[in-house]
């Protein structure tokens, strides 16, 4: 089996020989073996768990939390398979904002009037509209947009970031095949209701999201391949699905 030296690593990765010290240290990562004088060397497989590193890092998460990831998946290439679609569901997002910075600047030179569509495609908090108000209503529409269009561009970005971080959390979780009935999915599933009870325009009972919302909601996510594509694709989104009505049974009063 053919085998790198860090220095190999360092230069075809950019990671520093710092960095994976540190993460044989912490037992993240370790060399498959040692050679003369301390150097450390690193077999195929040990490279694939650094590239799961790697992008489990671009995804913004911990080191104790991406330590939690690998030491629970069964199957490598599932798992990639998750981190790919989350990859591409980013760049997807990455490049409509491209496109829409783009258009703004063409239409500058060019003396042309700016459609505000045009400027905030892949910005567009409105774009699942037509659904909370046919399931909902537009009162629940209205309150919704009212409190979006009232937050400064600070708690916006706080908002998506905690959004993005769920969602993620969400598909690896799926990917690893954790058990929608367990602990760290039922973990996920009162961290998504206290993310649906921060936000006004939630329907309620009383201090906690309706039931009725909740389990409609999950329904959303896996009958439709937008809503989907946040949580890995249609198995991700069956899997929220199924956590949050065992989560509602066990603990949303009707």
């Amino acid at each position: 089996m053919s085998e790198w030296s860090i220095h190999q690593i360092t230069k075809l990765t950019g990671t520093t020989s710092r960095t994976l010290r540190h993460y044989d240290r912490i037992g993240l990562l370790h060399p498959s073996r040692t050679g003369h004088g301390g150097l450390r060397h690193y077999d195929e497989d040990a490279l694939v768990r650094l590239q799961r590193i790697l992008l489990l890092r671009e995804l913004g998460l911990a080191l104790s939390t991406i330590a939690e990831v690998l030491d629970g998946t069964q199957e490598t290439t599932e798992a990639l398979r998750t981190h790919l679609a989350l990859l591409e569901q980013e760049r997807d997002r990455v490049e409509r904002r491209i496109a829409s910075v783009r258009t703004t600047i063409e239409k500058r030179e060019a003396g042309e009037p700016l459609m505000a569509n045009e400027m905030f495609d892949g910005f567009d908090h409105t774009q699942y509209k037509d659904e909370v108000v046919e399931r909902w209503g537009a009162d629940a529409y209205e309150a919704g947009d009212s409190w979006w269009r009232g937050m400064s561009e600070s708690e916006r970005a706080t908002f998506r970031r905690r959004t993005e971080e769920l969602n993620q959390a969400w598909a690896l979780a799926a990917g690893r095949g954790a058990d929608p009935a367990g602990t760290e999915a039922q973990e996920l599933a009162r961290q998504h209701v206290e993310w649906l009870a921060g936000i006004p325009s939630t329907p309620r009972n009383g201090e906690s999201p309706a039931r009725e919302y909740i389990l409609g909601l999950g329904d959303m996510y896996a009958a439709d391949p937008r809503f989907a594509a946040n949580y890995g694709g249609l198995g991700g989104a069956e899997f929220v699905r199924e956590a949050l009505r065992v989560y509602v049974d066990r603990h949303v009063p009707a």
